[in-house]
């Protein structure tokens, strides 16, 4: 049975379209084209037309020609529409020109660093010259080095290599600096937030390598859909670039599906669980033999469900190598192994964390199932675009998960379909990330009065000084020297805002490393009797130190998953911006933030129940950052008709509700953002809800909250009303053990009369 076949069945099942909230069905899109600019070295377009590409699309034309130019280029077109033509031709064309010429490429994976290495080495194959193509990572061996650095024209790495590899040691890259000309940041829509703050550091270091060595790259940046990729490129080069988004790729009819499973207890909220469903519609594709990909939010369900996937396969009497899983902690091998069976049909499902998202070559896929909302419009188109490369019919289907994120997009099918993907944010000038890059950036060349570091010279010499100060850096006359022993890359998570990471050890395995976390998330993610999952595992821990910053854990199987209650105090450093809406104020600013771990829950998986509970005992701590938030008038409780009480459970609900709907608006992890509620706010001793970044300093979420205000609580309001449960649930405001029998019903005031509505019709 093919796609269009099965499509035609689903139609027909009334049980399967009582559950579905949308059947959106995307045309066909031809193939436009716009030759291979002129100029171009015959051998390249010989090369190419061997490969059997004998035009190309008019946004690669495009691309090629911007780049040819000497334009920094960003290119935004979908998953498969061929990115990579847009910066291998221009390359290519360059070092044939000059074989001195070099280039580097950054991948935020090593997989995805692989890829593109195994298909540019065949392109230069047929090109049948000798253009040296190497990657530069962890995984490189010693021996190889050496080579890379010598004979490497293109010279493939990550972030965190080129970060920690490759511009500490640049006196033993001089022949990549001296001759670098072009720099390729694949995946652009990725870095956002902490981690593109970072890159943007890097690259500013980067800059000022070459400058030192003579030479100045140009910049061809690749990304996926999103609401601001010029916007969001430009910021992380710091210099214009060239948008390119005119897509002449085909694409074949997509039919989109959104299945919200049904309801099995109506006054919790709980639904069956989206494992199950995903499950029992990957089973009927097996069992037609349609090749599909499973995508899962966690490594935790993606072995879950492979597991399923493989039982029922063995029941249907076919061998269980039909169905693998995919996700980090998977040896290189046998992740090259599985994307050489998916692009060869011997594996027919694929269950994945959104380690498959990225543009790794996995041939073409008929039907993408989605275990859940991935977290952002983007991500869930990036996932989506993996079925249907052939420009034949293709299905997706999203199965929604009773989280509230997940509620919110399945119950407004029309947000997601209608509305433009999110921006990407970042801050690289937040001023623990900046000082981080500073230190690595004087360990490389010392600073010279004058020179600014992405902010001005006065600015970049105060944050010098400090560290001067401090002993990091010795100033000798009108420099800045490097005077501390350490090797200041080693400490510096391009992940993570905080400094130094917490290591987590397994202890049944002679104390192995088995992952990290960031300082400030150990309190809340690795405490004491805390189930920490890694690698699809699950773990205890028996002890945290946050001394020597260690956890120590040991393997365990549990039903359920932790939760951290922190008691959090906020003080307000300084409100930057504030406006009355109503008899309401909307404010954004910095804040101080003291929180204590208080108890744990003990969350059961699939319905979301509360099994039990936990203290944790550990000190507080405090970190600045920047919040947005909302004060409501002192008189509330008269206002609302409420009880103290009552009001106090109103604004938990809505800080519950608002925390779960900004990723959507902002473009960010559910864990980027925290918020709280408080009767009394700081300063002002008004009854408040915060929302506040859980990064150091902040990466400007809190403006873009501030900004989005109106839509924000517009998606609030209907997240909580369009939930069909009474009193409140986890889909919407939290439970009535959370927000009391009221809290529902008072969140939805509160946030009506923070839209300036009258008090009547808030109350309504």
């Amino acid at each position: 049975m093919n796609v269009a076949q099965t499509i035609d069945r689903l139609k027909g099942d009334a049980d399967f379209c009582r559950s579905l909230t949308a059947w959106k069905t995307v045309p066909p899109r031809p193939a436009r084209f716009g030759g291979f600019p002129e100029g171009l070295d015959p051998r390249l377009v010989a090369g190419y037309q061997k490969r059997g590409i004998y035009d190309l699309y008019t946004h690669q034309s495009q691309a090629v020609q911007e780049a040819l130019a000497g334009n920094n280029v960003c290119v935004v077109t979908p998953t498969a529409s061929g990115k990579t033509l847009c910066y291998n031709i221009p390359v290519l064309q360059r070092i044939l020109e000059n074989p001195k010429a070099r280039a580097l490429y950054i991948f935020p994976t090593k997989a995805l660093s692989q890829d593109q290495v195994f298909e540019l080495k065949g392109t230069i194959d047929d090109l049948e010259v000798k253009i040296g193509t190497f990657t530069f990572d962890g995984d490189t061996p010693a021996s190889a080095r050496k080579a890379v650095r010598s004979a490497g024209h293109v010279v493939v790495t990550n972030p965190d290599m080129l970060h920690s590899g490759i511009l500490p040691h640049h006196t033993i890259w001089i022949r990549l600096f001296e001759n670098l000309e072009y720099v390729v940041i694949d995946e652009v829509h990725h870095y956002r937030g902490v981690f593109g703050s970072h890159l943007a550091n890097v690259l500013r270091r980067l800059k000022r390598i070459c400058a030192f060595y003579g030479s100045n790259p140009q910049f061809i940046c690749c990304s996926a859909t999103i609401a601001n990729p010029k916007e969001l490129a430009e910021r992380i080069i710091e210099a214009p670039v060239s948008l390119v988004d005119d897509n002449g790729a085909p694409a074949g009819e997509k039919h989109f599906l959104f299945y919200n499973p049904p309801v099995v207890n109506a006054e919790l909220g709980i639904r069956k669980s989206s494992v199950h469903e995903a499950s029992r519609i990957a089973q009927q594709l097996l069992m037609k033999e349609i090749q599909s990909i499973v995508f899962a939010r966690s490594r935790l369900r993606v072995e879950v469900l492979t597991t399923y996937l493989k039982e029922a396969v063995r029941k249907m009497g076919k061998p269980d190598a039909l169905v693998q899983g995919y996700r980090g902690g998977y040896l290189p091998t046998e992740r090259r192994a599985i994307e050489q069976g998916l692009r060869e049909g011997k594996i027919m499902t694929v269950v994945s964390t959104n380690a498959l998202e990225l543009g790794i070559d996995i041939g073409a896929l008929d039907v993408c199932i989605m275990t859940g909302y991935a977290g952002s419009v983007a991500s869930t188109w990036q996932q989506a675009g993996r079925a249907g490369r052939r420009n034949n019919v293709s299905l997706v289907v999203l199965v929604a998960t009773s989280a509230p994120l997940d509620q919110y997009i399945i119950q407004h099918p029309e947000y997601f379909f209608e509305q433009s993907p999110e921006s990407g944010t970042i801050d690289p000038d937040n001023l623990i990330i900046l000082t981080s890059h500073l230190k690595c950036a004087s360990f490389e060349l010392p600073f010279i009065e004058g020179e600014g570091f992405g902010i001005d010279a006065h600015s970049t010499e105060q944050v010098l000084d400090y560290l001067a100060e401090n002993r990091v850096l010795r100033k000798v006359r009108d420099k800045w020297h490097w005077s501390a022993d350490t090797y200041p890359a080693e400490d510096v998570s391009l992940r993570t805002a905080a400094p130094g990471n917490v290591v987590i050890l397994d202890t049944s395995d002679d104390g192995r490393v088995i992952g990290e976390v960031d300082y400030f998330a150990a309190h809340v993610e690795v405490y004491e009797n805390a189930i920490y999952m890694h690698q699809s595992r699950q773990y205890t821990i028996d002890k945290l130190d946050l001394k020597d910053r260690k956890a120590y854990a040991r393997p365990v199987e549990t039903d359920y998953y932790t939760d951290a209650e922190l008691k959090v105090d906020l003080r307000i450093i300084d409100a930057l911006e504030d406006m009355e809406i109503g008899q309401a104020r909307k404010c954004c600013g910095e804040l101080s933030v003291t929180w204590l771990a208080t108890i744990y829950k003990k969350i059961k998986f699939g319905t979301h129940e509360n099994v039990g509970w936990g203290e944790i005992h550990l000190p507080e701590q405090n970190m600045h950052t920047m919040g947005y938030w909302i004060e409501y008038p002192d008189e509330a409780e008269s206002l609302f008709e409420m009880e103290r009480e009552e009001l106090g459970e109103a604004l938990n609900g809505l800080a519950n509700t608002l925390r779960q709907v900004a990723p959507v608006r902002v473009m960010c992890d559910l864990t980027d953002i925290r918020a709280t509620a408080m009767l009394r706010s700081p300063v002002s001793e008004r009854p408040s809800v915060f929302l506040y970044e859980t990064y150091p300093g902040g990466v400007g979420l809190s403006e873009k909250l501030y900004a989005h205000h109106q839509v924000l609580l517009e998606s609030a309001i209907s997240l909580i009303t369009d939930c069909g449960c009474r009193e409140g649930c986890p889909s919407c405001v939290g439970t009535p053990l959370e927000t009391g029998p009221m809290g529902k019903q008072g969140a939805v005031a509160l946030a009506r009369f923070a839209l300036g509505q009258p008090l009547a019709a808030a109350a309504e």
